[in-house]
């Protein structure tokens, strides 16, 4: 008999999520519909707004640092209603304002439209807070988002970064990693899901090198990352790899691994102690970065 990897409450967790999930054969409609079930009531205490043309929403906090946070959903999904509680959460444990961005789609609006966004609303955010330390942060595509938006940054003159959060970050189109292949399925996000996902974010005439922050050609003098991983999921080598090339660039980067625990764990905040662990170690690094 296999252990399972999972720990007992991930793997209940990763069941519910999965029941019903639709396959990307099913196509953008249905897996949109699926990401915004049992979203409920949202709590007040936020503005939306435009980031000179860019929705964002934002949440006033009382500390210093802005988080500019791009939502994950490989590009296609999810929205600034699916991440409401995990800005709310990261707002809430650091006093920092965070900056939701509703960047454009695909397959809609294929790249590099989506960094565009996010870079834009970056841009804003800097206007409107001057002085004040920014970070970039996302999860899974919106990793993917923060990632280039701080290469960007970097080799376009762009506001100066005190950090970037990566929450197990999409970086690699190849997806050639072990953990790409040990999970590949059955720990909710799937590697032929992540296939697609970069097929509607590509197109047939995207530049998938040009999409892969991991594969950047240079990662000097980038601000320091925090780059949290879960063991059980098809992007942890590519997390790993990522990290690795910004330390042996000489940027400070450093990995919070999380084992037992599957991609987009954090979605389960309040149920999961390693989601809320996570949490915890990410606000503590953010609150370093100011300290």
């Amino acid at each position: 008999m296999t252990t399972d990897p999972l720990s007992p409450a991930a793997r209940a967790l990763c069941d519910a999520m999965s029941a019903g999930f639709p396959r990307p054969e099913d196509g953008a409609a249905a897996l949109r519909v699926a990401a915004r079930a049992h979203l409920g009531e949202l709590p007040p205490g936020s503005a939306d707004t435009e980031a000179n043309g860019v929705p964002v929403r934002v949440y006033e906090g009382e500390g210093e640092l802005v988080l500019v946070l791009a939502h994950g959903g490989g590009w296609v999904l999810c929205d600034l209603d699916t991440h409401d509680r995990l800005c709310r959460a990261l707002g809430a444990a650091t006093g920092a304002t965070v900056v939701s961005v509703d960047y454009r789609r695909a397959p809609e609006h294929r790249f590099p439209a989506a960094g565009d966004d996010v870079y834009t609303a970056l841009e804003w955010a800097a206007a409107k807070y001057p002085g004040r330390p920014l970070v970039v942060a996302g999860d899974s595509a919106g990793g993917n988002l923060a990632a280039a938006t701080a290469l960007r940054a970097r080799d376009h003159g762009g506001p100066p970064l005190a950090g970037q959060l990566l929450l197990y970050p999409v970086l690699d189109h190849r997806l050639d990693g072990v953990s790409a292949e040990a999970y590949a399925e059955g720990f909710f996000h799937t590697t032929a899901h992540m296939r697609w996902y970069w097929e509607q974010y590509l197109g047939p005439d995207g530049d998938p090198v040009a999409a892969s922050p991991g594969l950047a050609d240079d990662v000097s003098g980038l601000p320091p990352a925090l780059v949290v991983l879960a063991d059980c999921d098809p992007l942890r080598d590519e997390g790993l790899a990522y990290a690795r090339r910004l330390s042996a660039s000489g940027v400070v980067a450093r990995v919070q691994l999380h084992p037992g625990v599957f991609h987009g764990f954090l979605g389960g905040l309040g149920l999961l102690p390693e989601a809320d662990d996570a949490l915890a170690g990410a606000a503590a690094w953010l609150s370093g970065l100011t300290g």
